[in-house]
Parts: C-alpha cells; structure tokens; sequence
C-alpha cells in the first residue's frame, strides 16, 4: 500500500568504475548536451507547433508545400544562374503558359496525403512536361514530394517499384531531355536526393508506427488496469459477504439452539409459548439456509461449508504477536467501551488492522516499529495505524495493485463502505513513515450499506 517514485539519474562514467552485470548505462554526457543544444530545442518545438496547426488545420499544410514549389519554380526561371549540373530555366513560352504548366504539375500534390499511389502515379507521368522544357527543378521537387507521401503513407510493397520508376525517369531526364553540361553529378545528385527522401520517409513512418504501437499498448494496460480493480474490488465483496455469511450465521445457529431449547422448556411445561418458539426455531433455520445458498450464488463455496466465527477485537492481541513474532515492533491502545461493538463492525476493524500491519511487514524495512489504535465514543470508530518506516518514495509498492489478502486500500475501502466509512492513507507529516486513518460511523447508526467506496476529503492514493 506505497507509492513509488522512480527517481532516475544520469552520470558520466568514472574511469576504472565497474558495472554490475546487467545494469543499464546511463547515456554519454555528449548525447545530453546535444540533447540541450538550443538549435535542436528550437526545431522540437518548430515540430510541435506545426503538428498542433496540422491537426486543427489540416488543408493548410496540404496548400502550403504545393505553393512553396511553385514559388520556386518562378523564383528559378526568373532569376536562376547557369550554376551547376544543369543549364538554369528558360523556357521560350509566354508568362500565362508557364503558369499553367507549374499550376497544373503542382496541383496534384494536394491530395498527396489522402491518394499517395494516385498522385503519385499522376505527378510521374505528368513530370515528363516540366523535364521536356527544362523545369527540372519544378519536376524534380514534384516527383521527389510524391514519393516521399507514397512512402510515408502508401503501401509499402509499393515503395521498391516507385523508387526503380523515380531513377529511370530521372536517368532519362538527365541523359536524353535536360541540356546538361555534366550529366553524370546531376544524376547522382537527384538519385541521392531521391535516397534521402526515401530514408526520411521510412524513418518517420516508423517512428509514427512505434508511437501508435506505444498508445495501444498503454491503452491496453489502463482497460487491464481497470479491469483488476474491478476484480479486485468484486474477490474483495465476496471475501466480505462470506465472512458476513458466517457471523450471522454463526447468531442464527445460537438462536436456533436458544429457540429450540426454549420451546422443549415451554412444551414439558404445557406453556402456549412453546409453538411461537418452534416457529422461531423453524425460520432461524430457513435464514441460514438461505443465507449459504446466496453464498453459493455469490462464489464457489460448497453449501455445506462449515459455519466458524470470524475474528474480533479480542484476536488483535494474537495478531500482534504473529506481527511482533516477524520482526516489527507494535505498539497497541484502544479507547472506549469496544465490546459494546457489533461482530459486523469488529470484523471489519481486525481486517483494517491486519492489512495494515501486513503492508507495514512488506515495505517499512527493517528496525522499523508499528503503532496500531482503536478508539470508539459518540463520533463512531476510529481505527489508526502508523509506522517508522522509509518516506514512500523509496517503497516498491503500490497500494492499489497490492496482492495481499486484503488487496490494499481496495479492500479497505470496500469493508469501511458498509459503515459509512472513509479511509485515509499517505505519508505522515512532518516525519517519516505512513499513516492509515479509517473513520466508521456511529455505532448506533443504521447496519452494513452498499459496498460503495466513499473517500475522505484528505484521502491519499499515492
């Protein structure tokens, strides 16, 4: 019934220093300071920013990488040198046509994200224009564009025919259409650029594909993680209606033996009362008939289950000394007239405590010591269990998944919840070690309720 805050971290490795077998490595000092590097800090952030505005506005990265090629190809036929590879744009057409041209290559890439094999298909066929009348750098960015959304998004049986086509159209672009000077660097040039978009595509598409991985799988674990709970919750009803079963079961079988006892009495007397007693007797015996087959509805205990008492506030000293017999040292005070209690009632304080002390057992640690307090006056039952055991952060457990009997702050919860209860737990202020504050309603109040939890205001689930 502890939290646990996993506190990591990294130091540069000491020369000479040995590792334990199996331990992980921390990361080296380079990796965090290029990790820390303001450039970097400032393209994650470029990224989220642009993510966040693609998923509110999704049309507008659709519109902006189709206009951005364009611009560049405007920007190349006005104003381009005759540098590199390839000789700089000038197509002989009017201003009107060359738009169009650049228009009508450009526009399928709006669908690229939706129709990767369509477009891309299209864009192929249709960059043979732009290749013709010495766009390259129009045709090169289309072409490159669509096979970078097939191989991010596309089948990916596709990719290796897609790439084959990509090289042999630019081949013969570089060979047979553009006026090249140097046709064997341009070739290397767009087949390395063809490389890089291919790369950067796989390596994002499978980033993309480990998150989707990872979001699954933690969705899986919050169903199961709930799924548990409501297990936990349903093993830990049961626990409690069967050690219910057997109180009043337990009541019934001395009211049985006082009524049939009784009305022998009245009988030899010749008293009236005698048949009242043996319908007492009678419907004592039917209740615990009944109260067993509920039992077997509830769970898988045989109808001739035998009926025992279950434990009370007298067992406390037999517990505490299995407790103390293990190695912690407890303490133990009561307040208030605690024989006055129900069995229900008491029951249900000895499996608080017992909890309790089990978890204290598990994840104090050694020389720890246990205090344990039971008082009861007109404010209800109040139930205190405290130990010196390490800050929480330090404990392996957590409350909620604990597998002892009890099941941890579930069980608590469940059991408190049929007094009207409310259960505390967490760190203790201002000092080492962990507090459990259970508060059970008036004695006098109405019996057992709906096993429904009820939280305190200040309750802890670390």
């Amino acid at each position: 019934m502890r939290a646990e805050t996993a506190m990591a971290s990294h130091h540069p490795p000491v020369a000479g220093a040995s590792r334990a077998p199996g331990a992980v490595p921390s990361p080296p000092p380079g990796l965090e300071a290029a990790w820390a590097h303001p450039t970097l800090a400032l393209l994650l952030r470029t990224q989220r920013r642009l993510r966040r505005v693609d998923r509110q506005r999704p049309w507008a990265l659709d519109a902006a990488v189709p206009t951005v090629i364009a611009a560049m190809a405007l920007l190349d036929v006005r104003i381009g040198e005759d540098r590199g590879p390839f000789e700089a744009a000038r197509p002989d057409l009017p201003f009107v046509v060359l738009l169009g041209v650049i228009a009508v290559t450009v526009l399928p890439l709006w669908w690229r994200r939706r129709a990767p094999v369509a477009v891309f298909t299209v864009v192929t066929a249709g960059a043979l224009v732009p290749w013709t009348i010495n766009l390259w750098l129009l045709a090169g960015a289309c072409l490159l564009t669509a096979l970078y959304n097939l191989t991010l998004h596309g089948p990916v049986r596709l990719l290796g025919w897609a790439a084959v086509v990509v090289l042999i159209e630019i081949g013969v672009a570089v060979w047979f259409l553009l006026p090249s000077r140097e046709p064997t660097p341009g070739l290397l040039i767009l087949a390395s650029q063809e490389i890089a978009a291919i790369g950067l595509a796989l390596a994002l598409r499978t980033q993309r594909a480990n998150l989707a991985a990872l979001e699954d799988r933690a969705a899986r674990m919050e169903v199961e993680r709930e799924q548990r709970e409501r297990l936990t919750a349903a093993a830990e009803r049961y626990r409690v209606a069967r050690e219910m079963h057997d109180i009043v079961g337990h009541n019934l079988a001395v009211v049985v033996g006082l009524a049939d006892g009784a009305a022998a009495l009245a009988a030899s007397r010749g008293e009236h009362s005698a048949e009242a007693l043996g319908i007492i007797g009678d419907t004592s015996r039917e209740a615990m008939s009944e109260l067993r087959r509920v039992l077997g509805v509830l769970g898988d205990e045989p109808e001739d289950a035998p009926l025992s008492p279950q434990p009370g506030l007298v067992d406390l000293d037999t517990l505490l000394a299995r407790v103390r017999a293990a190695g912690l040292s407890v303490s133990y005070c009561t307040e208030g007239d605690l024989t006055a209690l129900g069995g229900g009632i008491q029951l249900t304080v000895y499996r608080i405590v017992q909890e309790a002390l089990t978890n204290t057992l598990k994840h104090a640690g050694p020389g720890s010591a246990a205090h344990a307090s039971v008082s009861t006056g007109k404010d209800g039952v109040r139930v205190q269990v405290t130990d010196t055991g390490p800050h929480p952060c330090d404990r392996r457990t957590d409350p909620l998944t604990n597998t002892s009997s009890g099941h941890g702050l579930v069980g608590m919860r469940q059991r408190s919840a049929m007094y009207g209860g409310t259960v505390s737990a967490g760190p203790r202020t201002g000092r080492p070690g962990w507090i459990v504050d259970v508060t059970l309603e008036p004695t006098g109040a109405e019996g057992p309720r709906s096993a429904v939890p009820r939280s305190a205001p200040g309750d802890h689930a670390p």
